[in-house]
Formats: C-alpha cells, structure tokens, sequence
C-alpha cells in the first residue's frame, strides 16, 4: 500500500522478445543456439508449459557464440534497455558480457561454447565469425560505442584487454606459409595455434570466408601497429592471389535432384569467387564432404553437403574494391585513392 501523497513507483517498460531472452539465459549468462534441436527463436509467444521448461533449463552447459548466441542478445537488451530504462535487460546484458569474459582463454581466443567444451567447442572458432562477433561486443563495451556506454563503468577496462588479448590471438593465428603470412583457418588448436579440424567436411585449411571479416576488425584498430598493419596487407595479398576469376556459383533447376536444383560453379566473364576452403600447402581451393576426403571440384562431393554449406561465395568483393582501399589511403599515404561509393 503507498502512503498518502506518495508517488506509486512506475511499473518497468517490458518488451516481449526482451522478455523471451531472459528466460532463456543460462545461469552463466551466455544464450544456448538450440533448445531440443530446435533453433532458438524470439518472435513468438511462448506457452506457460515453454515458459517453465525454459525456467527449468537455466543451468544447462549449451551456452554459445555460435549462429549469432549470446553477442544478439546482448546488444538487442543493451538497445532495449536505452529505450524502456528496463533494469532488468541492462543487468542481463552486463551478464552476458562477463560470461564472454569469462570464457575467452588467456592466450586471447574464443572457444565455440563455454563451459561445454567436449567434441571440437573447445577450438578457437572463428568459424560464421563466432569469435569476431564476440570481440566486436567487447570492442564497444571498451568504446562506449553503439549505446554501450549506459553499462556498468566497471566492464570497460577488462573489455579493453580482453580485446588486445584478441588481437594478439589474430596476429598469432595468422597462417605462415613458406615463411609468408596468408590467412586464417576456421578453426585453431587452443594450445599450438595451428589450423584445426572442425566437423567432418571442415578440415584444417585456409578459409576464404572467415577471414574477410578478421580482416575488417583489425581494420577498425585504433592506430593500428606495424604487425598488425602487415598481417592485414598479408591477408589481403592472399585473398587476391586465391580468387577465382572468371567463374561464378549458382544454384540451377534440376528436377531430377531432391531439392529441384543443384548448386554447380560454372564459367561467367566478368565475375569472381573464391572457396571457403584452401589447401595449406598449395593454396588451392579444396571440397571436402562427409567423408573428409578433400576434393578438387565442388561437383566431387554430396548432393547433401554441395547445397548444404557454402564451399564458395562473393565474401571478400567489398573489402576488396572498397573497404581495403579505404584503410589503405588512411595509413599508407602512398596508397592510391580510395574508390567513392
């Protein structure tokens, strides 16, 4: 009961897919991908029966970095703790940021998941960009950047090393070849750094996807050093060297195949791709599926996997022509113009 002439304090602005995500948050404070198989989904209401088996989940191991985990919900409460003053979201948000503290390894890297670090989860995973996605959060929490700056003061200063300590684990990643920086693997051995073997059709190699968007983060360094300028040019310089000029992927209508089409690379002038995956040794672009056999051509491996996964794509085509020119011209005064866009 409010005495008289007190003001009734205000009941918290709720927002529902803020609400879901607090019932799914792990007691650690990261975000599962899965829930019974099922991808984790915030768009609809949940049953009471959802709510309590959500609840009773609390304490499971499956929190991840993996498909967008735990980074989404960070900034989608840090944002919707800004537009309902909710204190609910921030301290959610502040969680989820330790726990991206809390399971980064010493050495700078990322594991998969945390604390569940059974099967390949225990690698350093720069796989669908897990480990950049993570940094990219830390990043703005050490900025104040991006509507983090309403957070607890106290995350700013482990945010900050915790990103010098990713950058380090980048530089100390970044495959030698012959005595020559190239690029990144998906996946590296938490404890020798060397490129790693992931699931069965992800071999340790180098990755024309994974490291576009490596490159861009240490491109966002703030007075960049000289090795870290030297491990973007190196990486760049790989990614021109691997590309595959004058072909294109597309998935054509083909009845007789289950899906109706077929995914095939084929001969286009004018257009340019490269492969997610590399060769260590020869650089060439390698298709490997379920058996782990790597293979020259996409059209060697399983129908399944061939339209099941990315073995090529466009990732690097505005790093290249815009973003890299960009960097360029603001560190390297004898670089050329940077194309308008």
């Amino acid at each position: 009961m409010v005495a008289a002439g007190a003001v009734a304090p205000a009941t918290p602005l709720r927002d529902s897919v803020a609400e879901r995500m607090l019932l799914y948050q792990r007691a650690i404070g990261g975000w599962p991908k899965m829930v019974n198989d099922i991808k984790v989904k915030y768009d609809h209401p949940l049953t009471a029966a959802e709510r309590a088996a959500a609840r009773a989940a609390t304490p499971k191991s499956d929190a991840t970095i993996d498909n967008e985990a735990t980074t989404r919900e960070i900034r989608h409460l840090v944002a919707t703790f800004r537009s309902t003053q909710n204190p609910a979201y921030k301290a959610a948000a502040e969680k989820g940021i330790r726990y991206l503290l809390q399971m980064q390894y010493p050495n700078g890297g990322f594991p998969q998941y945390y604390p569940d670090l059974g099967s390949y989860r225990h690698l350093i995973t720069y796989n669908d960009d897990a480990m950049v996605r993570a940094l990219l959060v830390l990043r703005d929490v050490a900025r104040g950047a991006n509507g983090f700056s309403v957070l607890d003061a106290s995350l700013t200063e482990p945010a900050k090393q915790a990103v010098a300590r990713g950058i380090d684990c980048m530089m100390k990643t970044q495959y030698v070849q012959n005595g020559r920086l190239t690029a990144w693997c998906a996946q590296h051995d938490e404890k020798t750094l060397l490129p790693a073997k992931a699931r069965a059709f992800e071999l340790a190699s180098l990755s024309g996807m994974e490291t576009v968007n490596i490159v861009r983060f240490l491109m966002d360094t703030e007075n960049p050093t000289p090795a870290i300028k030297k491990s973007i040019e190196a990486a760049v310089a790989w990614l021109q060297a691997v590309k595959l000029t004058g072909y294109a992927v597309k998935d054509q209508p083909d009845p007789n195949q289950p899906k109706g089409f077929d995914r095939v690379i084929v001969p286009e002038a004018g257009s340019t791709i490269w492969a997610r995956f590399y060769d260590l040794t020869t650089n060439q672009p390698i298709y490997v599926g379920r058996d782990s056999k790597p293979r020259a051509a996409l059209s060697d491996i399983e129908y399944e996997r061939r339209t099941g996964y990315a073995y090529a794509g466009v990732w690097p085509v505005k790093l290249l022509s815009r973003d890299y020119p960009r960097w360029q011209q603001k560190w390297n005064s004898a670089a050329p113009a940077a194309p308008k866009q």
